[in-house]
């Protein structure tokens, strides 16, 4: 009898240790919630993500004559979402591009394409991240890159680059192509010589 006596004050302690168990584990599954992909780190995306859009599509439609916009998706359908299910969409990054053909995928565009894009997305990303850290872009470094365009899309580029110049200290492009040596006013010519 006395040995049931003291397994019932055991099973009372017990209780009492699961119980307590099960609150600490039910605030640390909020807590993993939180600061898991779908908590926090997703509400800074969703909060940065119309502010890049804005700067990208500034800059995108001077590089494109207004023929290009972008638009970045972060959450998607799942493709196996069934009726019912209690979480149907994916967090994602979709870069979506619209010119007069549509919305297509980013992979669709030619690499010249691509360049003017990654430098508008690139770039307001940079100043979105500057404002935010209450500092200024000192230097922007565009290393060659300009290969891939077309001689109208390396101008749309330059102007582009001119237009912004205001909002950086420096900037430096790295070049191999003449034509584009002479779009700016001060240049640094690299030669290359049996002695270095």
């Amino acid at each position: 009898v006395e040995h049931c006596a003291y397994l019932e004050e055991e099973r009372v302690k017990k209780q009492a240790a699961l119980k307590e168990t099960l609150e600490r584990l039910a605030l640390y599954e909020d807590l993993r919630v939180a600061f898991g992909k779908k908590g926090v780190q997703a509400m800074l995306i969703e909060s940065a993500v119309p502010e890049i859009e804005e700067e990208a599509n500034h800059l995108l439609a001077r590089m494109s004559d207004g023929r290009m916009s972008v638009r970045l998706e972060t959450q998607r359908e799942k493709v196996s979402a069934r009726r019912g299910d209690e979480d149907r969409t994916i967090e994602t990054l979709d870069v979506i591009i619209g010119d007069e053909l549509g919305p297509r995928t980013y992979e669709m565009y030619s690499g010249g394409e691509a360049f003017r894009i990654n430098l508008a997305v690139r770039i307001a990303l940079s100043r979105m991240l500057a404002r935010r850290a209450g500092a200024r872009l000192q230097m922007l470094v565009i290393d060659e890159g300009f290969g891939t365009q077309d001689t109208q899309g390396r101008a749309r580029v330059v102007e582009a680059i001119n237009t912004i110049q205001d909002q950086f200290e420096k900037i430096l492009v790295i070049t191999h192509i003449d034509e584009l040596k002479e779009m700016f006013p001060a240049r640094i010519d690299v030669v290359k010589t049996a002695s270095g």
